[in-house]
């Protein structure tokens, strides 16, 4: 054990076995009396062996026998010996602390790089955005962290903001193309009537028909893109009226007779109720006559077209329908932004105006169409608005049952 070790191991108190040597080194008793330890105690001591100038670390342990103590063995090493094996300890100690130094500052290094590198590219994306850039590279989210969903919001902002703009372009050359063409017509007619080229009284009469057609459709213009800045900043005012419903699609209704006739479209109305209500007859006008003139405008000569009203479940419901190409999954929800056209023709103003309105009214308009089988537009209103004694129904003088139909808004889809 010594050989294996490097360790020497001492005795120290009354003979094991009398008369016989036990093979381990006595240790004089001047220097440790293994006598006076109690049972199952330890004890540390430093000694010098005779002849050897090494200071030795000694610890000792009783040795019992039949419950009485008779010495202790001793086991003993140099010091300079132990001095060295903690310094080699020590060094390895300082090797494993150097080493977790340079694995934690590789991993703070790692860590840093991939935090700050997508800030860094948001900090970049977002200055051009500020300079007006709205197409912007955003780095693609690569975690589900604080990070990730800043890039993600980011990136859905770049994407709104490009399409604001492209919507704000959009309305620009729609806004002048619309402008362009009555303000071609009425200059044309007005030199035509300045210079007396003509002096025919219907010719006269045809320049001033144009003249006011192209003013309206100018004034029409206006009113509509103020009712939709007014409606998107909540500036929007109702006036309520106790309207006729029948009546008012009635009116709604015949504004359009003469353009189905002309085209051979089989334009039908069905009003299956007769309610009153309490809302702004002219907007509630508005709406129908937008809807009506979607369907027109989208529905082939000879095909079919259908106005209908109805209450149940505490809900009245305006329908029209129309035999058009309808409308696909993804232009469904595009029909309703503003100045977007699927035919490229008309400010696009008509069905959202009619949203707006039907929201501001209390009520929805809801979409159902088929690609190739038409499509149906219904606006729901609450039966909760019905004034129900019709007995006081007072029609003020102007009201929506008998004000003349405002002209449709143009072509959405």
């Amino acid at each position: 054990m010594e050989d294996a070790t490097g360790s020497r191991i001492y005795y120290s108190g009354l003979e094991l076995f009398p008369g016989q040597k036990s093979g381990l080194q006595e240790l004089d008793q001047s220097v440790f009396d293994g006598t006076k330890l109690g049972p199952g105690e330890v004890e540390t001591f430093e000694f010098q062996p005779p002849g050897s100038d090494l200071t030795y670390l000694a610890a000792a342990h009783t040795v019992t026998v039949g419950g009485e103590t008779f010495g202790a063995l001793v086991v003993a090493k140099p010091r300079t010996e132990l001095r060295s094996r903690w310094l080699v300890l020590f060094g390895r100690l300082g090797l494993a602390f150097l080493a977790g130094l340079l694995v934690a500052a590789g991993l703070v290094w790692y860590l840093s790089r991939r935090l700050t590198k997508p800030v860094l590219a948001l900090s970049r994306a977002a200055d051009q955005v500020a300079e007006g850039r709205y197409d912007a590279e955003v780095p693609e989210a690569r975690s589900s962290d604080e990070i990730g969903h800043l890039t993600d919001r980011f990136r859905e902002m770049t994407e709104k903001l490009a399409d604001s703009q492209r919507r704000e372009r959009n309305f620009l050359m729609i806004v002048s193309h619309e402008l362009r063409t009555p303000v071609t017509a009425i200059r044309g007619h007005v030199e035509a009537l300045s210079e007396g080229l003509a002096d025919d009284p219907e010719a006269r009469e045809a320049s001033l028909e144009v003249i006011r057609a192209e003013t309206e459709r100018l004034a029409r213009l206006v009113r509509d893109v103020l009712d939709l800045a007014r409606m998107e900043a909540d500036q929007f005012t109702l006036e309520e009226d106790e309207v006729e419903l029948r009546r008012l699609l009635e009116q709604a209704y015949q504004s359009f007779t003469e353009e189905a006739r002309r085209r051979g479209i089989d334009y039908a109305c069905s009003l299956g109720a007769d309610p009153v209500i309490q809302t702004d007859g002219d907007r509630l006008l508005q709406v129908i006559s937008n809807l009506l003139d979607n369907a027109f405008a989208w529905t082939p000569d000879g095909g079919r077209i259908a106005l209908e009203l109805a209450a149940e479940n505490g809900t009245i419901a305006v329908t029209v329908s129309d035999s058009g190409p309808g409308i696909g999954p993804i232009e469904r929800e595009r029909i309703f932004r503003p100045f977007w056209s699927r035919a490229g023709d008309g400010t696009g103003l008509g069905l959202p105006i009619a949203r707006e309105l039907a929201h501001a009214l209390g009520g929805e308009l809801a979409l159902d169409s088929e690609l190739g089988k038409g499509s149906r537009f219904e606006l729901r209103l609450p039966a909760a608005r019905a004034v129900r004694d019709r007995q006081r129904r007072i029609l003020r003088r102007g009201s929506a049952g008998s004000r003349k139909p405002r002209k449709p808004a143009g072509q959405s889809r």
